[in-house]
């Protein structure tokens, strides 16, 4: 497992160094905040380890052993896939600046022995587009065990006819990007292993041991995988003998049925299919679940495994990752941008990475709204201006923004620009818990969060417009119109006859036959009567683009437009003096 991983002029780290916890690590951030970047580094630093002991051997890895360093052609790098190597570096500059040696890319993981500190630094330099490698700084002593790393990409590149290949060439073709191009590789070494250990179990016997049969169903990585496919998808698969003196391409095939035990009961009729043909979603999790079982893999990088699952799928991967790290060797780290994976974790088990800022693992449930919101993200345009503006304005929709501008400007008020305006439905607590998050960023932020009051009671709300239900903060300002929604301050008979081209007089009547509603010149006041107060406006006025049976030709904005500012209501006025004031 490893607790920590640094990057020296890497990418879009300069210098940056994370802490990585041990289990399952959700890491969460906004676009080109970092988060394959970290994968990216760790698949680059077992590239490196991987080279330099297949041609040095393990003794260059033990403290002052180095040595010289390894020289590569580009087309021997495997790990990731970049348009060259040049671009492995921070702002492309590969040249030595403050560095005691000429390898200028330096990546370090730091993991425990038995408690005890280990670390193991390689380093990187390019000359003439030749890539040299080489250990740079280590703490080991001979027989000091390593972690190894696994990369899976998003899943792509799935082939009709894949033939077998070289460890190397399914690195380069993961790195690539085409992890679907080495999927029935994967899935033909787990099944001749297999075969082979059932045949050591049997022992030229016609059976394998009861005892023998439950432990190999529980621990080996084929019977893991086949018996998640029968839970998950009801489905197995079936993989037809290989010869390699014989045999040019693998062939897998995915049998459908219903899960009996340790067997698939095949659907009547179904004949089985190649594995090219299942969805992405299928493919994805087996591509996945294949390397999680591996048990020659310490930790695990995932980007984005999540990309083609659905919700509740999303979450069951999650789930049966944490149940596979039952070896408290297992680690994995997954770089999504799921909604849904982070809005279920717990805090703790979240990475932020944040651009130019390092990361973070969250402690409380309000940094998880920051996260979904964007904070951290170089493409956040909204949280930009949040940041230079401090003052966040909170409205349920468009619609009811733009009717505030509208009353705001016959009021002759001059609608700030501070105010970043954020429409959510979402409730004020939960409005509050994202305020909370970027409030940690920004100390002098202002909120001032405004919802309808819909069903609840009239006397929930004063003449202030507070809205107890967030709970106390100085800065986060909840407000709730008394009446039942914004609409229901635009009832007023002139401005319906203006808007739809009614008489007046024909308004007024329509509102007491069709509506019950009597609008007489208390209709302004904040203490207006029940009837107004609990008026259902939305079906009094158009709400999409024709009016249903009953409601008046024209939507609240058209009505808003033909107020006057004598029919302006007092809750209306007191909110809009509020938002000019907090600007």
């Amino acid at each position: 497992m490893i607790d920590k991983v640094a990057f020296h002029r890497f990418k879009q780290f300069g210098d940056q160094a994370f802490d990585l916890h041990p289990g399952v690590s959700l890491v969460g951030g906004g676009n080109n905040s970092g988060k394959s970047t970290i994968l990216h580094g760790l698949a680059i630093w077992q590239f490196c380890r991987t080279a330099i002991e297949m041609e040095r051997g393990v003794r260059t890895f033990v403290a002052g052993q180095g040595g010289q360093g390894l020289g590569l052609g580009d087309d021997q790098f495997s790990p990731i896939n970049v348009p060259s190597l040049k671009h492995l570096w921070t702002n492309l500059k590969t040249q030595k600046a403050s560095e005691p040696d000429g390898y200028t890319l330096k990546i370090r993981c730091d993991w425990r022995q038995n408690a005890t500190p280990k670390y193991l630094e390689f380093g990187l330099a390019l000359s003439n587009d030749r890539l040299f490698v080489k250990t740079t700084d280590s703490n080991l002593v001979e027989h000091d065990p390593i972690p190894r790393f696994a990369y899976l990409p998003p899943f792509a590149g799935m082939t009709d006819r894949e033939m077998r290949l070289t460890g190397a060439i399914r690195t380069r073709r993961i790195g690539e990007g085409l992890a679907g191009a080495v999927l029935r590789n994967i899935a033909l070494d787990m099944y001749m292993r297999n075969v082979s250990d059932r045949r050591r179990l049997r022992g030229g016997r016609s059976k394998i041991s009861d005892s023998d049969l439950t432990s190999l169903r529980e621990t080996d990585p084929w019977e893991l995988l086949q018996q998640n496919l029968r839970s998950t998808f009801s489905a197995e698969l079936d993989i037809a003998p290989f010869s390699e003196e014989y045999h040019s391409y693998i062939q897998v095939e995915v049998v459908k049925g219903k899960a009996e035990g340790y067997k698939i009961k095949r659907y009547p009729g179904y004949n089985k299919r190649d594995l090219m043909v299942e969805g992405s979603g299928f493919l994805q999790w087996l591509s996945v679940f294949a390397l999680a079982i591996d048990p020659d893999i310490d930790v695990l990088l995932l980007d984005e495994p999540d990309a083609h699952l659905h919700s509740s799928l999303q979450e069951q991967l999650l789930e049966t990752l944490r149940e596979f790290k039952s070896d408290a060797r297992k680690q994995v780290l997954i770089a999504t941008h799921s909604t849904e994976l982070l809005r279920n974790a717990e805090p703790s088990d979240i990475l932020q990475i944040r651009s130019g800022q390092g990361g973070r693992y969250l402690t409380v449930e309000h940094q998880k709204v920051g996260l979904l919101a964007g904070l951290g993200s170089d493409y956040a345009p909204r949280i930009d201006r949040v940041k230079r503006t401090k003052r966040i304005l909170f409205v349920e929709g468009p619609s009811d923004l733009r009717i505030l501008q509208t009353v705001a400007s016959k009021l002759g008020l001059a609608w700030p620009k501070e105010w970043v305006e954020w429409t959510t439905p979402r409730s004020q607590k939960e409005r509050k818990q994202l305020y909370l998050a970027l409030k940690e960023e920004l100390p002098e932020l202002v909120a001032l969060s405004l919802r309808d009051r819909d069903d609840e009671k009239a006397e929930t709300v004063g003449s202030d417009l507070v809205d107890p239900s967030a709970g106390g903060d100085p800065d986060f300002y909840s407000r709730r119109w008394r009446r039942r929604y914004i609409e229901s301050y635009l009832i007023w008979p002139p401005a319906v006859a203006a808007a739809t081209g009614l008489a007046e007089t024909q308004v007024v009547q329509d509102l007491a036959d069709r509506h019950g509603i009597a609008v007489t010149t208390n209709f302004t006041d904040t203490d207006a009567p029940a009837a107004l107060l609990d008026v259902r406006a939305k079906s009094i006025l158009k709400q999409g683009a024709t009016p249903v049976m009953g409601q008046f030709d024209a939507t609240s904005e058209e009505v808003a437009s033909h107020l006057n500012s004598s029919a302006i209501c007092d809750d209306l006025t007191t909110f809009l003096t509020e938002v000019v004031a907090l600007a």
